[in-house]
């Protein structure tokens, strides 16, 4: 059986990128550089409703790339991915 999240509301799965330690070229970059953190998202749930019934729909559509805040979201673990 696979495992499968899904996101409910406005909320929004994003597995995060992991930013390469060596370039093409085999030049090593210095931990600064992948300090930023990023993710490509997954999923994204349906979206909200306003006060009469409306949808609102979530910003970000599956694929896009953003950027993630340094303490902010709730870590997932599904097999062997986070």
């Amino acid at each position: 059986m696979a495992k499968r999240l899904i996101p409910t509301l406005n909320r929004v799965l994003i597995e995060k990128l992991v930013q390469p330690a060596k370039t093409n070229a085999g030049i090593l970059l210095p931990e600064k550089s992948a300090k930023l953190n990023s993710g490509k998202v997954v999923a994204v749930g349906p979206g909200l409703r306003d006060k009469s019934g409306n949808a609102i729909p979530v910003a970000v559509k599956e694929g896009d790339t953003v950027l993630l805040p340094e303490y902010g979201g709730t870590q997932v673990k599904l097999g062997e991915k986070e």
